[in-house]
């Protein structure tokens, strides 16, 4: 069995930086998208060439934090994109492990990347809305403790038949096994941010690193620590795109990237490529979000 599948190929099998874009696709930041809004836009992504299509986890709505992800849970929204696209990865962007039982993780990711051809790539993190902790009876400073028993104990779920382990979860005695097993060794996991972890456990845990926008100064000593460390596994990042109608636009800074004009862009993420940087999840929005979608395509990554 091959140690990755077929989304984490798609990612990152080749040199060429790649693509992702963010759900919801519709920028429905506080409300419930429409499903059959974003499923043709999913559809609409993978026709142009995007690599990835990547649901947020946000296990209970806080007004104070501005937004809900797409709402609907990511394993049933997954599920749902990989009935309506063919081949373009999935991902999680990010699972909160600490709030989730870990073998309830394992089967429904197993179920996933089952269901979609082995397409599912995992970002993976401790969770950042304080609300939420006492909502699911977790000490927030165990949140660390409890993010690195759940990856041994999916990289065990998954890799090994009737295994045996113990943690603050529970126990496994060798009397049960999870099914299905995913689709290749392992399902990517992609540590989000610090994870409350060392950037040296994530190099060593993780397949790759997903970290949020940064400037291009910061950005550089980043991906110069991470190889140090990990040597070749792949850097990711978020990085909102707000394309402006006059393609000469200089940027201009929003939350998590820039709105900017497409020649301007096109040179950023030349410059991304150039600095380490494996795959970004971008955003599209606008009052036509097809439109949108289309143009960031077209007049932007098609050109890279």
């Amino acid at each position: 069995m091959d140690r990755f599948n077929a989304g984490y190929d798609r990612l990152f099998g080749s040199d060429a930086l790649s693509i992702g874009v963010g759900f919801p696709l519709t920028d429905s930041a506080e409300t419930r998208p429409d499903p059959d809004a974003e499923m043709r836009l999913a559809a609409r992504a993978e026709s142009l060439g995007f690599d990835a299509l990547w649901a947020r986890d946000v296990p209970m709505y806080w007004p104070r934090f501005g937004d809900a992800g797409q709402t609907f849970e990511p394993w049933s929204w997954l599920s749902y994109a990989a009935a309506h696209t063919e081949d373009i990865a999935l991902g999680t962007a990010s699972v909160v492990l600490p709030l989730r039982h870990p073998l309830h993780v394992a089967k429904s990711a197993a179920s996933v990347d089952r269901l979609s051809g082995g397409r599912l790539v995992m970002g993976v993190a401790t969770g950042d809305r304080d609300p939420e902790y006492p909502a699911f009876d977790v000490d927030p400073d165990e949140r660390g403790e409890r993010f690195r028993e759940s990856v041994a104990l999916l990289r065990t779920a998954w890799a090994e038949e009737f295994p045996d382990a113990t943690g603050a979860w529970g126990e496994l005695d060798g009397e049960l096994d999870l099914v299905p097993k995913p689709t290749s060794e392992t399902i990517p996991l992609l540590p989000t941010g610090n994870a409350r972890q060392s950037v040296e456990w994530i190099a060593d845990h993780g397949d790759g690193w997903l970290f949020y926008h940064l400037p291009e100064s910061t950005l550089s000593s980043y991906v110069e620590e991470w190889r140090e460390l990990a040597g070749e596994k792949p850097y990711a990042m978020v990085v909102r795109t707000e394309l402006a109608d006059d393609p000469g636009a200089d940027p201009e800074p929003v939350h998590q990237g820039y709105r900017a004009g497409a020649e301007w862009f096109v040179q950023y993420f030349r410059g991304l490529d150039e600095a380490g940087v494996d795959h970004v999840v971008v955003s599209a929005s606008g009052d036509d979000p097809e439109t949108e979608l289309t143009r960031l395509w077209t007049d932007v990554f098609d050109r890279l």
